[in-house]
This record gives C-alpha cells, sequence and structure tokens, in this order.
C-alpha cells in the first residue's frame, strides 16, 4: 500500500534517533526541528521485544546486563508478584572464540522453554530486517552455537522457528528451505530449485507489501512436516531503480514489481517432510497468477493445513482446508463482497479444533463469528451496531487480542461511540450476553494490548493527543495495574513544557448527513475574534486514519511548532479510510480512489472556512504517500480552496502502484479504465492554480519517482508552475542518510512559511 511512515498499533515504542545533546534555544517552551530531529530530547523510551511465556504467568524482556552495561540479558519477569531473574546473563551470550557478547535484535523461546533462538546482524529485506545470523543457546549446557552450517554467508538466514519438540530449526536460506538438528548440527535441505524467481517459503515484493506475508512456512504440530509457500515470479517485470550518486557510472536496480493489472507471482503451497523428499502439492483451483493464497496455518490439526484463497478481484475469500498427504483441498466457507474482501487475521482453532473464528462484515459491521469446522455452522459472538477494530491490522495484525478459554471469554478492541478512540473489550466466545468493556472509563485515548497466552494478563500501551505512552502489565479482566514498564516520564516533562494552544477533537458537516471526524490544534494564545491560517493534514486512502486520539511522535511535534507560528493544524478522516464507522463507511471509496477522498476533505474544509476565525485566503494541506495523493487531488481538482499544498512521495497515476493494493480498490485497469482515469490526480493536473511543493526520494521502491516524473511533464505541458525536490537514492520514508529528516522538515516548514504566511490577523 502507499505505505505509513509511522503506527499507532503495536507495542513498540523505540524511535531511533541520532544522539545528540538537546539544543540549548532561548525559549525551551518552543519547538525547534533542531530538537525534534537532531537531539534525543524527544525520544520516546524503549521497551523492547517483550515475549509472554507459553503456560506461565511471566513475560520476558532484554534489558541492559549490570556486569556487562553495553550488552543486554534476557529477564524473566514474574507477571503477578514482579519477581525480576536474570534468565540469561549477557556473559553466556558469547560466541566461542569471541571476547563480545552477541548484540540480540530478537528472540525466541522454545516451547519448553529449554532452548533460546537469538537473530543477530540483521539486514533490510523490502521493509524490514528479515534476514540475518541466527544463534541457538541450549539452556542447559549454556552451548551457543550459530545455524546454518559453514556454507551459509553473513545475514542470509531467515525466519528461523523451532520445531514443536525444541529440537529442531527451521529456516529459510537463499530461498530454500533447510532444517537444522540442534542436536548433531546435522542440516537437510528441503527444496533445491530457489532462485530470484522460485521462491520458497518467503515472498516477492508485492506479496510482501499487500498481504503482510513474510514469514512463509509453518511446521505441523506434530513436527513431522512444513507447509511453505512457493512463489514462481518469472513473469513479473522488472522495475529499474537508477542509483546515479554512489559509483562513477550509474547503475541500476532491479525490482521485480507488478504494477496493476499486469502479469502476478504464481503462488502454490507444498507440504514436505521435515526430513526431506518430494513435496506434496495443494490442488487449489484456480490460475495461480490470478489468485493469491493470502494466509496459510495448520487447522488444529498434523494432517491438515487451512488457506484463505483469494481471487485478483478480492471480493472472494474462500477459506479451504488441504490434506496434507493428498494434496486434495475442500472449501468450508466463502465470504462474498460487492467491494473487496479483507484477509482474515483472527483465524483460531477453538473447541478443540472443532471450530475456528472469523471475521467478517456480511451483516455491515465487522464482527467475530464462531464457524464449525465444516462450515455447516456460524454463530456471531460480537454483537452490536461497532466494528472491530485496530489501527494496525492493514500491517497483518488480528482485532482478536486473546481467548480466555477456561472461562470462555473474547477480548478485542473496539470504540463503539467514538471513531478516534480505541479500547479493550470482550464477549463471551457462546454469543450470549452484551459485550463488556474492559479498559478503564476514566482512561479516554488509544489502547493497545498484548494479551498472555491464557488471556490473564496483558500488556498494556496507552497515549491520548499531545500525551506519550505510557505501558503497563495489568491483570484481567479487572484491568488492576500490576506494574508500569514504561513511564515515559522524561519525554512528558518536556511536552509538558512546550507552549501550546487548545486542542479539540470535531466533528465536521460534509453534506448529505456525513459528519466527519477530525481534531484541530490551535496556536498558543488563540484568538476566536481574529483570522488564522489552517493547514490539514491528510492521508484518506483505506490503509489509516489520521484523526487518532493518540500520541503521534515527530509529526505531532512538528505540527505543534506550526501551531506556535501562528498555524491551525487540522484533520478529518473521510470515508473509504479504515475508522470505525462501519462497512457503508470504509468501503464508499470503492472505484473511486481520488474521487470520494478528495470530496470529502474539501467539503469539510468548506464548511470549516465558514468558521469565523478561519482565514478562507490561507489554507492549506499536505500528506505523505496516500496522503501526497490525497494533497494532488485536493489541489487540482478544488483549485480555489487552497492556497498551497505539499505532496511527499505521491501516485500521481494509479496505473502504476501494484497490483494487490490498487486493484483491491479500483479493480484491474483493464476492465475499470475510466475510474484509473477520474480517479488519478494526473487528470486534473492543469487545473493548478495555487502552490505546489513535490517530494519524492529517486530510490523509492514502494511508491516509484516515475509517476512524479510524469505528473512533472503534465505540469509543464500546462504551464503551471510548481517546486520540485527529490532525494536521492531515498526510499519511501525519505530517511536515509546523514541530516535527511531535517533536512525535509526544514524544506517543508520555509515553503509554508512563504507560500502560507503563518499568524493571526
Amino acid at each position: 500500500m502507499p505505505g505509513l511512515r509511522s503506527l499507532v498499533g503495536g507495542i513498540v515504542l523505540g524511535v531511533t534517533l541520532p544522539s545528540a545533546l538537546p539544543a540549548q534555544g532561548p525559549d525551551s517552551s518552543l519547538v525547534t526541528l533542531d530538537r525534534v530531529f537532531n537531539s534525543d530530547e524527544f525520544a520516546p523510551e524503549r521497551i523492547g521485544a517483550v515475549r509472554w511465556l507459553d503456560g506461565q504467568a511471566a513475560y520476558t524482556r532484554l534489558e541492559s546486563d549490570s556486569a556487562a552495561p553495553a550488552a543486554r540479558a534476557l529477564v524473566r519477569y514474574d507477571a503477578a508478584t514482579g519477581r525480576r531473574e536474570v534468565w540469561v546473563p549477557a556473559a553466556r551470550l558469547v560466541p566461542p572464540g569471541d571476547s563480545i557478547p552477541l548484540g540480540i535484535e530478537d528472540y525466541t523461546v522454545a516451547p519448553d522453554t529449554r532452548r533460546l533462538l537469538l537473530f543477530t546482524n540483521s539486514r533490510k529485506v523490502w521493509r524490514q530486517n528479515t534476514r540475518g545470523d541466527f544463534w541457538a543457546l541450549d539452556l542447559s549446557t549454556w552451548r551457543l552455537r550459530k545455524l546454518g552450517g559453514p556454507g551459509a554467508a553473513p545475514s542470509t538466514l531467515m525466519f528461523a522457528k523451532f520445531s514443536p519438540d525444541g529440537r529442531r530449526v527451521a529456516y529459510v536460506r537463499e530461498h530454500n528451505l533447510y532444517v537444522e538438528d540442534l542436536a548433531d548440527g546435522r542440516i537437510t535441505q528441503l527444496t533445491h530449485d530457489g532462485s530470484r524467481t522460485i521462491i520458497n517459503g518467503t515472498f516477492d515484493w508485492v506479496y510482501e507489501e499487500e498481504l503482510n506475508l513474510r514469514d512463509g512456512f509453518r511446521w505441523s504440530p506434530d513436527g513431522r512436516r512444513i507447509a511453505f509457500w512457493q512463489l514462481d515470479a518469472s513473469g513479473v517485470r522488472d522495475f529499474d531503480l537508477i542509483n546515479d550518486t554512489d559509483s562513477l557510472y550509474s547503475f541500476v536496480i532491479p525490482v521485480q514489481y507488478p504494477k496493476a493489472g499486469t502479469t502476478n507471482s504464481a503462488g502454490r503451497v507444498g507440504v514436505v517432510s521435515a526430513d526431506g523428499g518430494r513435496p506434496v502439492w495443494l490442488d487449489v483451483p484456480g490460475d495461480p497468477r490470478n489468485n493469491y493464497i493470502a494466509r496459510l496455518e495448520w487447522a488444529a490439526s498434523p494432517d491438515e493445513v487451512v488457506l484463505e484463497h483469494l481471487n485478483r478481484a478480492q471480493n472472494t475469500l474462500q477459506v479451504m482446508l488441504g490434506d496434507a498427504s493428498t494434496g486434495r483441498v475442500r472449501t468450508v466457507l466463502t465470504e462474498r463482497d460487492s467491494a473487496w474482501v479483507d484477509v482474515v487475521d483472527d483465524l483460531r482453532w477453538i473447541e478443540g479444533g472443532r471450530s475456528f473464528t472469523w471475521i467478517s462484515e456480511r451483516d455491515g459491521w465487522r464482527h467475530l463469528y464462531v464457524v464449525s469446522r465444516d462450515g455447516s455452522r456460524t454463530r456471531l459472538v460480537t454483537r452490536g451496531a461497532f466494528d472491530l477494530h485496530n489501527p494496525a491490522s492493514a500491517f497483518g495484525q488480528p482485532f482478536v487480542a486473546g481467548v480466555d478459554s477456561a472461562a470462555g471469554w473474547v477480548y478485542y478492541t473496539a470504540s463503539p461511540e467514538n471513531a478516534t478512540q480505541l479500547y479493550l473489550y470482550r464477549s463471551r466466545i457462546d454469543g450470549k450476553g452484551k459485550p463488556q468493556r474492559v479498559t478503564p472509563a476514566n482512561q479516554p485515548g488509544y489502547h493497545l494490548y498484548q494479551l498472555s497466552t491464557d488471556g490473564r494478563w496483558a500488556l498494556h500501551q496507552y497515549s491520548s493527543l499531545g500525551k506519550p505512552p505510557v505501558v503497563e502489565v495489568v491483570s484481567l479482566p479487572k484491568h488492576r495495574v500490576v506494574r508500569t514498564l514504561v513511564r515515559n516520564q522524561r519525554l512528558r516533562d518536556a511536552v509538558a513544557r512546550l507552549r501550546r494552544g487548545p486542542a479539540e477533537f470535531v466533528k465536521v458537516d460534509a453534506g448529505n448527513g456525513l459528519r466527519l471526524d477530525g481534531w484541530v490544534m490551535k496556536p498558543p494564545g488563540f484568538d476566536s475574534t481574529r483570522r488564522y491560517p489552517v493547514f490539514y493534514v491528510v492521508y484518506g486512502e483505506p490503509a489509516a486514519q489520521t484523526a487518532l486520539d493518540a500520541w503521534g511522535g515527530n509529526d505531532y511535534l512538528w505540527h505543534l511548532m506550526l501551531t506556535q507560528q501562528g498555524y491551525v493544524v487540522a484533520t478529518v478522516d473521510n470515508r473509504g479510510t479504515p475508522a470505525p464507522r462501519g462497512r457503508a463507511f470504509r468501503k464508499a471509496i470503492y472505484k473511486k480512489i481520488g474521487v470520494v477522498n478528495s470530496a470529502d476533505p474539501a467539503a469539510a474544509a468548506r464548511t470549516m472556512r465558514r468558521w469565523s476565525w478561519v482565514d478562507s485566503t490561507r489554507i492549506g494541506v499536505w500528506g505523505w504517500s496516500g496522503g501526497g495523493s490525497t494533497t494532488l487531488n485536493l489541489l487540482f481538482r478544488y483549485p480555489g480552496l487552497y492556497q498551497t499544498g505539499m505532496s511527499v512521495a505521491p501516485v500521481p497515476d494509479e496505473r502504476l502502484y501494484d497490483t494487490i493494493y490498487q486493484e483491491r480498490y479500483m479493480g484491474l485497469p483493464q476492465e475499470n479504465e475510466a475510474a484509473y482515469r477520474e480517479g488519478s490526480a494526473l487528470t486534473f493536473a492543469d487545473s493548478l492554480r495555487g502552490n505546489l511543493l513535490v517530494v519524492h526520494g529517486s530510490g523509492d521502491d514502494n511508491v516509484h519517482y516515475q509517476g512524479t516524473e510524469r505528473l512533472v511533464n503534465r505540469l509543464v505541458a500546462a504551464d503551471r508552475p510548481f517546486t520540485l525536490m527529490v532525494y536521492p537514492n531515498r526510499s519511501h520514508c525519505i530517511c536515509e542518510g546523514e541530516g535527511t529528516s531535517l533536512h525535509l522538515y526544514s524544506l517543508l516548514t520555509r515553503y509554508l512559511e512563504h507560500n502560507l504566511p503563518p499568524g493571526a490577523r
């Protein structure tokens, strides 16, 4: 999807900033870009990788080792008492022949808690660091051994996972699957045809980006087999990124990238013995290049797998059970929608494998259901006119937070009354009774949870607009706080010292009875008898909301700085964003990306400019990625409304984006040519009348700089003035290279100040 640079979902607090002394400005109550981007003054605390231990009321986390502060130890905590035990000191993480402990980036605990897998020396694969070195540590003997054998080059192993008995580890290396015995080090290669175009156990660019698939294999419950994806990417064309700066002569970086309407990889699922042999390929119907296997797990049985089969139009999703021995497949559930069907990350086997949980919008709301194994019986669990919600669902995170099977409850996040907030609820698994709110009523804001396997404990993160996150351990269902892990007190104190004006949530009339959720940040000393410029923040596409009652990190601080300069900063969430306001609200954008997500914000802006304190001659807008596209559409389609726009990494022509995202919401371009033309900002570029800044990274593998070049050609042909800034070889985040973030936000600030003067009049 046109990717987001930050994400509210997940208990992840870390933001790595360059370490430097805080800027000593003349007024500590004023935000400066140097303080935000060139110091650690506003950096949040890091909680690191926390793991609940299966079957235990305990969790583990990495912490600095008192005996070696530069290294980290693995520490175990009792959830109820807080008793702390250094489970693995840093001294046990020193490889044979070395004197320095491993720099642990992530870890996995074996099911029997007798061994650990340690991930180090990682390298980025597209968005995330999923390739690196894995070490196995035996906790009874303290033997530490690097996996992969002598033939494995550094940083080439991916997704190493214990077998259910903890005695073997499977991993991907250079597009092939391997199993390694931890007792004798014997390595068995399971696939032999891996290459750049035959991809075993992991994925190509578009499956990773748009279906959130990276780890592409699963151990069977008895440890005898492994089910895995294989992609044949031989029909996918390369898009060439050009590097002009890192050598004397330019060179090409090819990325296999299927643009809307072009050939996809062919995906299939195989089941292979963990001892080696020929795979059994599942007999999944349909052309594999025009269907997706979007999810795969074992079906609470060592003999069957369950998969989600999605057609290319993504409006029909079939749940299929596949026989691991014969490859025969049968469909047990079919989900259809006149727009699109979302992939489900909440398929959990319950009732001894006789039923599974499922998410559907079939009644107009996103609800949880329980479906019998053969699909013959379905019952609704979450009753009422509300949606299950998770801001990270677009990134493969489930809506169900956890299940307390013993007590018969399922926990999930939702916000029935306020689409800008999020809370923990629970319902009876049998569907009886009303939903119960678990988050305390006196804690408004955004609440995220990571539940223990038994559903009795949770890591709880909460924040609100302008208030940084706090992380606690709570017991459920009473939500009793047993300890606070992260207070972020230093950050909270730093933010509290800043000069701030009123910030409020609003509902804005967009016509025809539609009221859009939004927030408004006003300058310090705001005077309602004067007129202020309004600067809108937009995204607008189905991947994210902007109107959230949650901590916004560096973007919040930049927006606060703009209010200190005399701007009102505001946002609204249009139809088509993933707000918990029902299916009709979310899917109104189907085949109308670029249309609905510009019409709704424009209607809201028309309403707001009638407010007495809004200066209608000074209205600006900015956005990144999908928000950059929305910015272009607002300027081009409503040229009399917005005077200035700043578009970062936009998709000006929807035909240039990838198959899975663009076709999900717009259909295939061959079948919907008019919709693609009408939805693309390029079509209306000659209507530009205001000030436009376009920013793009030339090394963007996600939203290609190609689109911005086409936009430049169209604006030049129409004789429309604009400003362009290209960051060489930067990716979609425009974050690589020393000083890049500071330079970018300085550029945005200067352009805004010059073209949309701040201050009340």
